[in-house]
């Protein structure tokens, strides 16, 4: 409650008549503190910041990142260069930019389900049946990965064995690509009927083709010889 010396005010005169003019007025809402992280960008391409996930562009995958998150957005930086910005979504969810990926895993980035069960389609239409059942959940983007593998198969046996393997295990209401797998492990290989085309490659049996017990030599016992019998010595 003294006076300055130099203005000769009280401080809340001084503040009144001076300071107060030159204020901005006061925030209506709290500060927005930002939270800062590093997070990893895992083999999906997407960052996990406050329990969400966020893309980012595939040279990024498997590098740590410097991510800020407000209320509003979420900015990813490598040093001090802005890659990415997002609007923020809630825990539990993702926010997926489809510029992030390239086309062949746009269906995946995008869990566009229906875009699989045309791929599985193109293998046969027991393919695209089973791929369909394999889909049928409440959560069907959970179940993404086995509808891949499944096409997988197809790569790998071929589509004509899958299209068998897949209207089989569908009469069964076998619908696991695992157990569906092993079932074409263990399938014998479909052969192909001999026609004109490849009946030249046959090779005929040889006419006189003897068996094979007539190459087999006899045997023969072999003798003692003279330092091993017991006789010899005792009669020496």
């Amino acid at each position: 409650m003294t006076r300055h010396r130099t203005t000769r005010r009280l401080p809340r005169e001084h503040f009144e008549a001076v300071e107060r003019a030159h204020l901005h007025p006061e925030p209506s809402e709290e500060y927005d503190v930002p939270l800062w992280c590093t997070p990893k960008v895992h083999r999906d391409q997407h960052a996990q910041v406050a329990a969400s996930l966020y893309s980012l562009p595939p040279q990024f995958k498997g590098r740590r990142l410097q991510a800020r998150a407000d209320r509003t957005t979420v900015r990813f930086y490598e040093f001090d260069q802005l890659v990415k910005m997002h609007p923020r979504v809630g825990p539990g969810q993702r926010h997926t930019d489809p510029a992030d990926f390239p086309p062949e895993k746009m269906a995946y980035a995008l869990r566009d389900v229906a875009f699989l069960v045309r791929k599985a389609s193109e293998h046969g239409d027991a393919v695209g049946r089973y791929a369909s059942a394999l889909l049928d959940s409440r959560l069907p983007w959970t179940r993404m990965r086995q509808v891949y593998a499944l096409i997988s198969l197809a790569k790998r046996y071929g589509s004509a064995r899958l299209e068998q393997a897949c209207a089989t295990a569908l009469s069964v209401e076998l619908i696991d690509v695992y157990r569906l797998r092993r079932l074409l492990e263990l399938a014998p290989p479909v052969s192909k009927p001999l026609t004109a085309g490849n009946a030249s490659k046959v090779v005929a049996i040889a006419r006189f083709l003897r068996p094979a017990k007539q190459f087999a030599l006899p045997l023969t016992p072999s003798l003692p010889k003279k330092d091993d019998d017991p006789k010899g010595d005792n009669q020496a």
